[in-house]
């Protein structure tokens, strides 16, 4: 039996695209979190289909999204995916091999300090 809904919440992405459909800006709004309208210059979006058992996803960012942001930006969401992996499954030893990946990405693109 499901829960009753008993709020709506809404997260919103706004795409600005040049004559050629390239992103120029990328907004995104998520009033229950406090934020209206941020400008990004990526972002990455996956969802589950259920039905078909895979998942969609999104991936835009602007044209003048640097290459060296890029890289941290990837980094930084191994990483957070790990950790979500991790509270959705309770899998340690795989969390340390998504973590251990993640330290050999950063060692690759010099982006240890």
């Amino acid at each position: 039996m499901k829960n009753e809904v008993v709020h709506q919440s809404h997260i919103t992405l706004e795409v600005g695209l040049d004559v050629n459909k390239v992103p120029e800006q990328l907004f995104w709004s998520a009033p229950d979190g406090g934020v209206e309208r941020s400008e990004t210059k990526a972002f990455l979006l996956s969802v589950w289909d259920q039905k078909t058992k895979e998942s969609l996803r999104i991936d835009l960012w602007t044209k003048d999204m640097p290459v060296d942001e890029m890289k941290i930006f990837f980094h930084q969401t191994l990483l957070t995916m790990a950790d979500t992996f991790y509270k959705a499954t309770q899998d340690e030893k795989m969390t340390e091999t998504m973590r251990d990946f993640c330290a050999y990405f950063a060692e690759k693109l010099d982006l240890t300090q």
